[in-house]
């Protein structure tokens, strides 16, 4: 259709819409935000704005009521790039009509999402004025860009010494209400309807911290309560930071203001989306950030998002897409640590952020309230519990869980007197402990070490305990481990692709926070500690921005790609990455491994995919209407794609009786004459051939296509699922990609 008389058409139902539509009091108070797929691609062709929300506008339903009234008030969103749509108030009656008009796909509610350092960066081998970090300018000219709760624009992590003025191709905006809120670091902050506020401003801190993590720049002296001194910064102190905020004070984010904040993001120029926010498992064409993150990278622009904190269960990754960059938490080599000293000489290592200097190692009472008590809850420490029992000046031993934060759980042991509090972890917890800022003298500690305190206890009639506060501490051999609480594959939307698809830094991270940090010292601090994949995403949408930095020419894919294959399967000790219960971590809670990004800059070969290449895999799981909807153009499902056949960097297949083979294409992007030869470590019982075993290249650039077939060699293996790779290796690089084969009976 001509586009004039498209035009045309929608102006005049939409002055017969506006001069009928509104709402009586009963309808208003009972709409809600719905998210409206339409499957005409006409607003491809609309170049400005108010001509897309007319077209949106003319789908509203009509409404009885006064000339006066104006439809428009129902639209909220119109969508120029993540989808072919727009978010509108509707009541459940409108929505219903609405889902029947022709053109109309779905029209369904929208879904509220969740948002989930002086020495991270070093331990991931990037140092200060040295190597690779120096050498690419720590990510300088670079533009991040943060889904999540606002930020606090006056933060020292937001100074822009150093940082040059954003590039010309910056179109973003700074809505705070004071003129100096923004500079040359701080390029843009918006805010968004549902939860705005009229401000871009952190309410809640999680906008800060993760922003600072990627991008925080340089700041000496920073700690929590005098721990973990040392200069501040984040994985690339001199990107540029964008900043939409859609999430509230509760870290509550609304779906309709994440599509709207991606579309800005997208037009206005960044270079990386870093979203620290999930949600359950879904179909991809009902996955807000999945559908939001494909138009992102048809534009260049590579997302990293957090893999959950639902674990240590497997099947609870979220963010599973292929096409975004899926991040699991791993411990560092550093503990605050926080030692229990009990009346039996036995000490035990924990740790706490918060460690008075002036605290007695005289041995206290120690009283446990679930030792006798009938009171369910009386192991965790709630508050009513506390009142039955006499704890003043005692140090108390709670359990982790009964759905009571941490922190409370020191509040109420403090109001009731206690002096000091001993945390057990829960069993899943095994031994990820946090070091957090207790508002008295404590030591969180692992599931064991809390089964020998309450042994102890329970061995003589007059327990005691004191605390061994000994700062902080670096070299824990262990180092990465993954937190327990990092969720883990195989992704149940996709089982096909290995998720996650690494880990990185995510337990007590320290980093900004945008009030000062106190309990009952003198000491104050404006940075705070963090744990949750929503820190170790950050720091990969960090490492993501530096490897851009050097490599503007490589796709979303190729980066990916790069920080998957060059990963690292061993901790400080040079044993394998153990989980949270000291054994080894399997790839469905590791993903390749910890990243490593030094060697993720120069990665020798990389596996590429092309965004339409991922739409033969969708027609695999989806019928051609649902495949539409997430690319974002008309497809028609006459071939699909097995997911295991998609040019992933790692495999995950179901494997039976028969067997199966997949290809895989690498690109040369190391030393143009090249050689690799092959190395495999089957899984348990799985034979797997590739073809050939040696890979030529004469250029750069050049593509090299290998076969891999899997077969059983044993059929009665008592395992759910066995684990292998696959690695390239040339004189100068290794590139390795993991397996994980499913067994089928």
């Amino acid at each position: 259709m001509d586009l004039k008389l498209l035009l045309s058409a929608i102006f005049t139902l939409s002055l017969y819409s506006s001069a009928i539509q509104a709402s009586n009091t009963n309808q208003q108070s009972n709409s809600d935000t719905y998210i409206v797929h339409l499957e005409s691609f006409h607003g491809q062709l609309f170049s400005d704005l108010d001509s897309l929300q007319m077209w949106h506008h003319s789908f509203l339903p009509p409404k009885k009521t006064s000339l006066n009234d104006s439809a428009s008030s129902h639209i909220i969103y119109s969508y120029r790039n993540v989808l072919n749509g727009f978010a509108a108030r509707l009541t459940p009656d409108e929505a219903e009509l609405l889902q029947e008009t022709e053109g109309i796909i779905s029209v369904r509610p929208q879904r509220l999402l969740h948002a989930r350092t002086t020495h991270s960066t070093h331990f991931m081998g990037l140092h200060q004025n040295l190597g690779f970090w120096k050498s690419i300018n720590y990510g300088k000219g670079m533009i991040i860009g943060f889904l999540d709760t606002g930020i606090t624009p006056d933060h020292p992590s937001f100074n822009d010494e150093g940082v040059p003025p954003p590039p010309a191709k910056w179109k973003g905006k700074c809505e705070f209400n004071f003129t100096t809120a923004c500079n040359n670091k701080l390029i843009g902050a918006r805010y968004f309807q549902e939860f705005g506020n009229g401000t871009p401003l952190d309410e809640n801190g999680h906008g800060t911290h993760v922003a600072s993590t990627a991008a925080g720049n340089f700041v000496s002296g920073a700690n929590v309560f005098g721990l973990s001194n040392g200069t501040a910064s984040g994985v690339a102190p001199l990107a540029h930071v964008a900043m939409y905020k859609v999430c509230d004070a509760s870290a509550a984010c609304s779906e309709s203001d994440t599509f709207a904040a991606m579309d800005a993001a997208i037009e206005d120029g960044v270079d990386v989306i870093s979203i620290s926010i999930d949600d359950i498992s879904r179909p991809f064409w009902e996955d807000s950030i999945a559908l939001c993150s494909f138009t992102a990278i048809q534009n260049g622009i590579l997302v990293s998002t957090t893999a959950g904190n639902m674990g240590p269960e497997h099947g609870t990754v979220a963010n599973g897409a292929p096409w975004l960059l899926t991040v699991g938490a791993s411990t560092t080599d550093r503990k605050l640590r926080a030692t229990v000293l009990l009346g039996n000489s036995e000490e035990i290592d924990g740790e706490s952020a918060f460690q008075p200097e002036d605290f007695s190692q005289t041995l206290l009472p120690l009283v446990y309230p679930g030792k006798s008590s009938s009171d369910l809850m009386a192991p965790f420490c709630n508050a009513e519990s506390l009142k039955n029992i006499n704890v003043k000046g005692k140090i108390v031993f709670c359990e982790d869980g009964g759905k009571i934060n941490r922190l409370d759980k020191g509040h109420f042991v403090k109001d009731a007197g206690g002096a000091g509090m001993i945390l057990m972890n829960e069993e899943p917890q095994g031994f990820t402990i946090q070091a957090e800022p207790h508002v008295l003298p404590a030591a969180h500690i692992s599931f064991i070490d809390g089964l020998k305190i309450k042994a102890y206890i329970n061995s003589t009639s007059t327990p005691v305990a004191s605390f061994l506060f000994k700062g902080t501490i670096f070299g824990d051999d262990h180092a990465p481990a993954v937190a327990a609480f990092s969720s883990r594959g195989p992704f149940p939307e996709s089982p096909g692709i290995l998720k996650p698809d690494i880990i990185g830094p995510g337990i007590s991270i320290l980093a900004a926070w945008p009030t000062s940090v106190e309990n009952n010292t003198n000491k104050k601090s404006t940075f705070d500690t963090l744990s949750g994949t929503s820190m170790s995403c950050p720091h990969l949408s960090g490492v993501v921005t530096l490897i851009k930095s050097a490599h503007p020419e490589w796709s979303p894919s190729a980066i990916k790609s790069a920080i998957m294959t060059t990963a690292d399967l061993v901790n400080l000790g040079n044993n394998p990455i153990e989980d949270e219960r000291g054994l080894r971590a399997d790839f469905f809670a590791t993903g390749a491994g910890h990243v490593n990004p030094v060697r993720a800059n120069d990665p020798g070969l990389i596996y590429d995919i092309q965004p339409n290449e991922y739409i033969p895999y969708l027609c695999g799981l989806y019928p051609s209407r649902a495949v539409s909807l997430i690319v974002l153009q008309q497809v028609n499902c006459s071939s699909t794609t097995p997911e295991a056949e998609l040019n992933y960097p790692s495999f995950s297949i179901r494997l039976g009786s028969d067997l199966q083979e997949y290809t895989r294409t690498v690109t040369n992007v190391g030393e143009p004459i090249s050689s690799y030869t092959l190395e495999i470590v089957p899984p348990q019982g799985v034979d797997v051939k590739v073809e050939p075993s040696t890979l030529h290249f004469s250029e750069m650039y050049q593509k090299k296509t290998y076969q891999v077939t899997f077969n059983r060699s044993i059929s009665n293996i008592n395992a759910t699922f066995v684990q292998g790779f696959v690695k390239w290796t040339s004189s100068k690089h290794f590139v390795r990609s993991p397996i994980v084969v499913t067994l089928v009976p």
